[in-house]
């Protein structure tokens, strides 16, 4: 018996169980409504500025869980406009960051390391991060495509500190969340029989951003040759 108490009193297991939780809640419980849109919507302009606190709750849990908060960000576009909007998504989506960031350093290091140790990237993160920590983390970060959960984790592997590291996902993640929050903006004003050139505009923005990264690394082969 105190065996039994001993094992259910261990940190790791009891967080392991809370994220297990959270990810059932959020895809065959009642969170699921996380992933409507339409409900999201409507449930966060029901609470007026508590819906400021709900959004940034169910940002950094669904970010530290490794759940994509891309709807979120769309949703945030509709009910908090383009400016506040960019920056509740940015906000929640660092914290989130950061929540993720230190699971995988201090409390589930040994399980994520098993289950992400293998990734040949963590290697070049390792590299990089020692030399130059804050720019690796804007350029990681800049690219809307690049796994944003799974980087989290990542960096909690390296020996990178969090302060770049926080400063870095800030300052990094804000075109993209800005082009995702547009989507949402836009898109809404679409919808209702409005212009339809903003939204064709962030959708190229979003499509810019992504392939960003693919086309600085064709002209630095072509400067290289």
């Amino acid at each position: 018996m105190p065996n039994l108490v001993k094992v259910l009193m261990n940190k790791r297991l009891l967080l392991g169980i809370t994220i297990l939780s959270c990810i059932l809640l959020c895809t065959i419980g009642p969170l699921r409504f996380l992933f409507d849109h339409d409900f999201l919507v409507n449930y966060l302009q029901m609470y007026g500025y508590g819906a400021v606190i709900i959004f940034l709750i169910a940002y950094i849990l669904l970010t530290i869980i490794g759940i994509p908060g891309t709807i979120l960000t769309v949703a945030g576009g509709v009910v908090f406009g383009l400016s506040w909007g960019t920056f509740w998504s940015v906000l929640g989506a660092t914290l989130g960051a950061m929540g993720a960031f230190w699971t995988a350093r201090y409390l589930l290091h040994d399980w994520i390391k098993h289950r992400f140790g293998h990734n040949p990237t963590l290697a070049r993160f390792n590299q990089a991060v020692t030399h130059r920590p804050l720019a690796f983390v804007l350029a990681v970060r800049f690219a809307p495509i690049s796994p944003f959960n799974v980087v989290n984790f990542l960096f909690g592997l390296t020996p990178i500190n969090w302060l770049p590291y926080f400063i870095g996902t800030f300052i990094g993640i804000i075109p993209g969340t800005l082009a995702y929050t547009w989507l949402g903006v836009s898109g809404l004003q679409a919808l209702e029989g409005g212009d339809q050139m903003p939204f064709i505009l962030a959708l190229g923005l979003l499509s810019l951003l992504s392939i960003m990264p693919f086309l600085v690394r064709f002209y630095q082969k072509r400067w290289h040759h």
